[in-house]
C-alpha cells in the first residue's frame, strides 16, 4: 500500500477528531492525497493526466502559505481548538470519570494525528515531483515551526492525554479557544480577530470606577458570584473603553468578551445557555443600552439579570453602558392621570420602567470631567504618547481643541493627543 493511501485510510479512521480536516486546508490536503494515489497508478508517459495533480498541489500550497504557518503548526492548532466529545467532556470532569471507550478513541486519534504530523511537506512535494515528471521544480512549503506545546515534547502523543485535557480546561474549544473577543451575529458567534487593544492604564480620571469594575471581574474569574454592571454617564467618558480594556488585562486567566448589540438582545437567553457549561468566564458587553416600551430586548435582558426558573450561569455577567440613568424611555404621557380609561395601578408601570437599571447589581457613574481633570487626562496621555512639548502650550491647545470640538471628555482628550502626535511626526 502506498503512503498516500495509508494516510487517507488513517484520516478516514478518525473517531473524534474528524473536524481537524474539515476546513479549506484540510479538504485540500485530502484532495491532494487522493490525486497522488490516483495518478501514481497511471501510465508514466501520459503527461497530460498529471495537470490536475499539479493544480491540486498548488491549491494546497497557496492555502497553507496564506496562513504564514507551517503545516505542522496548522495541525497542532486545529487539534488544540477541536470541539469534539472528548474535548467537551474533559472540561467538566477528570479523565478518570470519562467512559473508557472515549479514552481509547482519543488515544487512537492522537496516534493517527501524530503520524500525519510527521509527514513533512518536503516528502509530499517530492512525491508530486516524481509522479508528475514536471519540468518545473516542485517546491515545498518549508517554514520553521513556531508552535511549541506539550505534544511535540512527547515521543508518543497518547502519553499527552492528561496535558491535553488540562489545556482544554484552561482554553476551551472551538471558536472560544480561537478568539478571546467575539460578537453574536445572526444566531452565531463570530470571532473578532483584532479586538481593541486599549489598556486599563490608558483610561485616566475615573480610578474608583476602574477599581470597582476590576474587583467585580476578579470575583468572576475566581468563581465567586459577580454582579451585573451598568456603566452610566456622559458621552466620551470612557465607559466602553473601560470594559474593552478588561480583555487584555485578564484574557490569560480565561476571560472572554462577547459583544451583543441591542438588536440581538432577544437572543440573550440562548447565548447564556450555549456558554453556561464552559470553564471560561464571559462578559456579555452591551454598548449604548436603552429601550423603547414593550421592547422584546428588554424582556430578554430582564430574564438574564433577574433569573428565571433556570439557574443563573455563574460564569457569565452582563456589562452594559448607557448615557441614560433610566434605561427605558418615559414620557409625560406615561404619568397616570385621573381618567376612567386609566389602569388602576398605572404607577406600578412607571416604577417598573424607572427601576429597571436597579436590576444591575452595580452601577458606576461617569460624570463629565471639569477642566482640571480634563487637562490631567491630556497630560497623562501625552506622557504615554511620548509628546514632550511645553506643558503650557499643550494645555492651551487642549482647551482650544475642546472648545472647538465636542467639549471636555476623555474621548476628546484622546482625539486631541492622536491628532497632536500625528502633527508633530
Amino acid at each position: 500500500m502506498n503512503e498516500s493511501k495509508n494516510i487517507l485510510q488513517q484520516i478516514a479512521s478518525l473517531l473524534l477528531y474528524q473536524s481537524v480536516f474539515k476546513s479549506k486546508i484540510g479538504t485540500a490536503f485530502i484532495e491532494l492525497l487522493n490525486d497522488i494515489d490516483r495518478y501514481n497508478e497511471l501510465a508514466e508517459n501520459n503527461s497530460l493526466s498529471f495537470l490536475n495533480l499539479l493544480e491540486t498541489y498548488g491549491h494546497w500550497f497557496k492555502l497553507i502559505a496564506a496562513t504564514n504557518r507551517s503545516w505542522q503548526d496548522y495541525l497542532i492548532t486545529r487539534i488544540l481548538q477541536d470541539d469534539n466529545p472528548f474535548s467537551q467532556q474533559v472540561q467538566k470532569v477528570s479523565i478518570e470519570q470519562l467512559p473508557s471507550s472515549l479514552i481509547i478513541a482519543a488515544k487512537q486519534d492522537l496516534q493517527i494525528l501524530q503520524n500525519i504530523y510527521n509527514c513533512s511537506t518536503q516528502q509530499i512535494s517530492d512525491r508530486v515531483q516524481r509522479i508528475s515528471h514536471s519540468p518545473v521544480k516542485i517546491h515545498a512549503w518549508n517554514l520553521e515551526n513556531s508552535v511549541n506545546t506539550f505534544l511535540q515534547s512527547k515521543q508518543n502523543w497518547t502519553d499527552a492525554l492528561e496535558d491535553l485535557a488540562t489545556y482544554y480546561r484552561q482554553h476551551g474549544t472551538g471558536i472560544v479557544a480561537q478568539y478571546h473577543a467575539l460578537r453574536w451575529q445572526k444566531s452565531q458567534f463570530i470571532g473578532i480577530a483584532h479586538p481593541d487593544p486599549i489598556q486599563l492604564k490608558e483610561i485616566i480620571g475615573y480610578e474608583s470606577q476602574k477599581e470597582a469594575l476590576k474587583k467585580n471581574t476578579e470575583f468572576l474569574l475566581a468563581g465567586y458570584p459577580a454582579l451585573h454592571v451598568l456603566l452610566y454617564g456622559s458621552r466620551g467618558s470612557g465607559k466602553s473603553s473601560l470594559v474593552k480594556a478588561l480583555l487584555p488585562e485578564y484574557r490569560d486567566r480565561g476571560l472572554r468578551l462577547i459583544e451583543v448589540s441591542k438588536s440581538e438582545l432577544q437572543n440573550l437567553p440562548t447565548i447564556v445557555e450555549q456558554l453556561r457549561d464552559s470553564p471560561q468566564k464571559f462578559i456579555i458587553f452591551v454598548d449604548d443600552l436603552s429601550f423603547e416600551e414593550d421592547d422584546d430586548a428588554f424582556k430578554a435582558l430582564k430574564v438574564v439579570l433577574e433569573g428565571s426558573l433556570t439557574a443563573r450561569a455563574n460564569n457569565i455577567v452582563v456589562y452594559a453602558t448607557s448615557n441614560r440613568r433610566h434605561l427605558i424611555r418615559e414620557f409625560f404621557s406615561d404619568r397616570p392621570r385621573p381618567s376612567d380609561a386609566d389602569e388602576i395601578h398605572s404607577w406600578d408601570n412607571v416604577q417598573e420602567k424607572l427601576s429597571f437599571s436597579d436590576r444591575f447589581g452595580l452601577t458606576l457613574t461617569f460624570e463629565p470631567p471639569n477642566q482640571n481633570t480634563y487637562l490631567n487626562i491630556v497630560n497623562l496621555l501625552a506622557e504615554q504618547a511620548g509628546i514632550t512639548i511645553e506643558k503650557t502650550e499643550l494645555e492651551f491647545r487642549a482647551k482650544q481643541w475642546a472648545t472647538r470640538g465636542n467639549g471636555r471628555s476623555g474621548r476628546t482628550a484622546r482625539q486631541f493627543i492622536d491628532y497632536l502626535r500625528a502633527e508633530l511626526a
